[in-house]
C-alpha cells in the first residue's frame, strides 16, 4: 500500500489559523482517519497508514489528498494555567450545564478521586485525545475544537466533605429576588461542571466522558444544553446575539482593562477568601426563560427603547455605534430621555451600580415548544466575578425594581459557585481545597 502524506505544521491543531477546509476527511468504506492519529500526524512529512501482516494499526486512506482540520476543529484551549479555561476563552457555539450532588456516603476521599478523574479527563479532550478508559469515540475525527471544561463547588459540597471551615463567604446563598420562579431540582448542586466546544459532537463527548468518570461517587442533580453562533457565520467577529435577536454582552469586561483580574478573579492573597480560591472566580448560573411570544408582538421602536439600544448594531439609542458611551441626560425634541428611564442597558450600567462589574459569558437555550405552542427558549445566564455580593447581586436586585425587560422573562434556575483556579502541571483542579 502506498504511503499517504498528511497535513504539515502550518495547519496542526496548534495553529489556529489554519485555514478552511472545503471538504471533509476522506476515507474509504471500513476505515476512517482516527481522531487521536490525524493529531499525533498533524506535522509529519510521510506517514504509512498500513502496514503488511497487520503488524502495526493504521487507517486505509482514499486515494485523493486528505482534507486537514479545519480552522474550527483545530481550536485549543490549554487546560492548565493561572486560571481554569472556559471562563475568558471566546464564546463556543455548543455548551452543557450539569451538576452532581455526592452520593450518598460519599465524602473528601470520594470527591478528591473524582476530581482527580475529571482532571485527567479534561486534560485529555481538551488536547484531542481520548478519554482514558471506554472512549466512547463520539468525537472521532475530530480536533479539540475550542473544548473546555471547567468545575466548580456547590454551597452544599463543603458540609459533605468535613470542609465547612473552608467554605467561602462568599459563596452564600444568593438573596431571593422578586421575580425569581425557581426549579429548585434544576438549581445549585455540589458540584458543577461548564462545557464548551465548537463542536457539537465534542462537545457531547465531554458530557459523556465526565457523567461516565462520575460512576458511583455522584449523580448528576440537573443539567442542561446550549448554544450559540458558529464561528465564522457572520463576515467579521462581532458581539453575540440572543434569542430576542438583541446583541448581548456590549459592556463586558476586557482581559485587556487595567482592573479586569481584580472584577473578575480573587486576588492570590486576601483576608476575604481562602487561600485555595487564589486565581478562582464565582459563578453564577441562572436559567432564563425568555417569553419570546410577548417579546415579539412588539414593535421594533418598543424593543430597542425596552432595552435601550439599537438592534441593528447594537449602539446606545443615545447615538453613535456599538462602543459609544450611553448619554443618560441625553433628551428628544419633546424634552423625553432618548434612553428611557427603565431600559435594560440603563439600569444594567456599572456606574449606576456602584461599578459592579461581571463578565457574562452565556448560552441560548431551546428545549422544545409547550403542548401551547410557546417555545421552551431563552438564556443560560453565566457570569463571572471575583465577588458575587459586589458583581451579581447590586445588579440583580437593581434590575428586579424597575427594568423594563423582566415584563419578558423569567427566572426559572439558579446556581452559585465557587470556581477555585487552574491546575499547575501535575495536578488536579481542587487539590489545594481537597489535599490543603
Amino acid at each position: 500500500m502506498a504511503d499517504q502524506s498528511l497535513p504539515d505544521a502550518r495547519t496542526s491543531v496548534e495553529d489556529p489559523a489554519a485555514p478552511t477546509a472545503p471538504a471533509p476527511l476522506a476515507a474509504p468504506a471500513g476505515g476512517g482517519v482516527s481522531r487521536r492519529a490525524l493529531l499525533a500526524g498533524a506535522g509529519a512529512t510521510g506517514v504509512a497508514l498500513g502496514a503488511a501482516g497487520g503488524g502495526a494499526v493504521g487507517y486505509a486512506a482514499a486515494p485523493e489528498a486528505t482534507t486537514p482540520l479545519t480552522s474550527v476543529g483545530s481550536g485549543r484551549a490549554m487546560f492548565h494555567g493561572k486560571h481554569q479555561p472556559g471562563i475568558t476563552d471566546p464564546l463556543q457555539s455548543r455548551g452543557h450545564l450539569v451538576a452532581f450532588d455526592l452520593a450518598p456516603g460519599a465524602g473528601r476521599k470520594e470527591a478528591a478521586a473524582l476530581l482527580r478523574r475529571w482532571s485527567d479527563t479534561a486534560r485529555r479532550l481538551m488536547a484531542g485525545e481520548p478519554s482514558a478508559h471506554g472512549d466512547t469515540d463520539i468525537a472521532r475525527d475530530a480536533g479539540p475544537s475550542s473544548l473546555t471544561v471547567t468545575f466548580g463547588f456547590g454551597h452544599s459540597f463543603f458540609g459533605r466533605t468535613g470542609l465547612v471551615k473552608q467554605r467561602p463567604v462568599s459563596l452564600d446563598p444568593l438573596p431571593d429576588f422578586s421575580s425569581d420562579q425557581l426549579d429548585k431540582a434544576r438549581s445549585n448542586g455540589d458540584l458543577w461542571v461548564q462545557i464548551g466546544a465548537n463542536d457539537a459532537l465534542v462537545a457531547f463527548h465531554a458530557l459523556r466522558a465526565i457523567q461516565k468518570d462520575a460512576g458511583s461517587a455522584a449523580r448528576v442533580r440537573w443539567q442542561m444544553n446550549g448554544f450559540n453562533r458558529s464561528p465564522g457565520a457572520t463576515a467579521h467577529p462581532m458581539t453575540a446575539r440572543n434569542l430576542m435577536g438583541q446583541m448581548d454582552g456590549t459592556r463586558n469586561p476586557k482581559p485587556s482593562e487595567p482592573d479586569f483580574d481584580q472584577r473578575i478573579f480573587v486576588p492570590a492573597s486576601g483576608a476575604k477568601d481562602p487561600e485555595w480560591m487564589a486565581n478562582g472566580s464565582y459563578a453564577v448560573v441562572r436559567r432564563i426563560r425568555m417569553l419570546l411570544d410577548d417579546w415579539e408582538k412588539l414593535s421594533l421602536r418598543a424593543q430597542e427603547n425596552v432595552i435601550g439600544r439599537r438592534k441593528a448594531d447594537g449602539a446606545p439609542l443615545s447615538g453613535g455605534s456599538e462602543t459609544t458611551e450611553m448619554d443618560l441626560e441625553k433628551v428628544d425634541a419633546e424634552g423625553n430621555l432618548v434612553v428611557p428611564i427603565d431600559a435594560h442597558a440603563r439600569i444594567s450600567r456599572p456606574d449606576q451600580n456602584g461599578g459592579a462589574a461581571m463578565l457574562r459569558r452565556p448560552f441560548s437555550f431551546h428545549d422544545g415548544i409547550d403542548a401551547d405552542g410557546v417555545p421552551d427558549a431563552g438564556l443560560l445566564f453565566i457570569c463571572w466575578q471575583a465577588d458575587p455580593l459586589r458583581g451579581f447581586v447590586p445588579v440583580q436586585r437593581k434590575l428586579d425594581r424597575g427594568d423594563a425587560l423582566s415584563r419578558f422573562v423569567r427566572h426559572e434556575a439558579s446556581g452559585l459557585f465557587a470556581v477555585p483556579g487552574g491546575a499547575a502541571e501535575g495536578e488536579y483542579v481542587g487539590q489545594r481545597l481537597l489535599e490543603g
